[in-house]
């Protein structure tokens, strides 16, 4: 997933920002289109800075974990297969 190059108080000055003015005048000023601000609003709507950056550090955390999941689901697969061949 890429990284986005707002960080979380951009982000969620941008959102409260949105919410005030006009959508397409915010939407030029930062230069992003009108379907991220939209997407932004829904997961960001009502929240501090605290929050986000909550919020943004177990997104993180679960990428990893799942990460962790998948790769020893794979290293437990290859170890069946060796186990299950005759030598």
């Amino acid at each position: 997933m890429r990284k986005s190059r707002f960080s979380d108080e951009q982000i969620v000055a941008i959102v409260r920002e949105a919410e005030t003015h006009k959508g397409l005048e915010v939407c030029r000023r930062h230069g992003i289109s009108k379907e991220t601000v939209r997407r932004w609003r829904t997961k960001y709507r009502g929240m501090g800075l605290a929050e986000a950056k909550r919020l943004q550090a177990l997104e993180d955390e679960n990428r990893r974990l799942k990460k962790l999941v998948a790769n020893q689901a794979f290293d437990l697969s290859l170890m069946k297969d060796l186990v299950g061949r005759e030598w």
